[in-house]
């Protein structure tokens, strides 16, 4: 149903549709996405569970997980009287965005990147990077895949090593 809803929501051409897509991704998965351009590859990890996205453009390949925000970082110059920082971020191929990060403002996140969980984004980011912390950056490891490939590990792989882990903890500690 996920699935479902956020195709509607992005890509209908029918506003009404649109607006109940959007309500029911709200309720359901408390989910907001709002973006001026996204391609229908984007996958979201875990339903897109507590995710607000509002991006000028997503493209191609680009894996959101849980508790993401994508979103604008404007500020109000009261000498001036006008709005500065306007814009939201664009997010390039292949981009692989981990759970509860925050992308916010008029920047430029390079293909191939990778966001750390929990970071603060809110500069532009070279493409080929694993971005992490707040605005900070190192270049990827080309020889690996960080957070998300296509051949995922087997769920009950991580379960007998989780359970190896507390048996070794729980050892040490008793």
């Amino acid at each position: 149903m996920f699935n479902t809803l956020v195709k509607i929501n992005c890509h209908s051409r029918s506003k009404f549709l649109k607006q109940i897509a959007g309500n029911l991704l709200e309720k359901f998965y408390c989910c907001e996405i709002n973006c001026a351009e996204m391609d229908k590859s984007v996958l979201f990890a875990h339903h897109g569970r507590g995710c607000t996205i509002v991006a000028s453009k997503i493209c191609e390949n680009v894996v959101i997980f849980q508790n993401v925000s994508i979103g604008a970082n404007l500020k109000y110059n009261k000498i001036t009287d006008e709005w500065e920082n306007v814009g939201n971020p664009i997010i390039a191929r292949n981009v692989i965005i981990a759970d509860g990060a925050k992308i916010l403002g008029p920047i430029v996140i390079g293909e191939n990147s990778v966001i750390g969980a929990g970071s603060i984004i809110t500069k532009n980011i070279p493409a080929n990077s694993i971005a992490y912390g707040v605005n900070k950056f190192k270049p990827k490891d080309k020889n690996y895949d960080f957070i998300f490939n296509a051949n995922m590990i087997d769920p009950q792989k991580i379960i007998e090593v989780n359970k190896k882990l507390v048996s070794e903890f729980n050892a040490r500690n008793n």
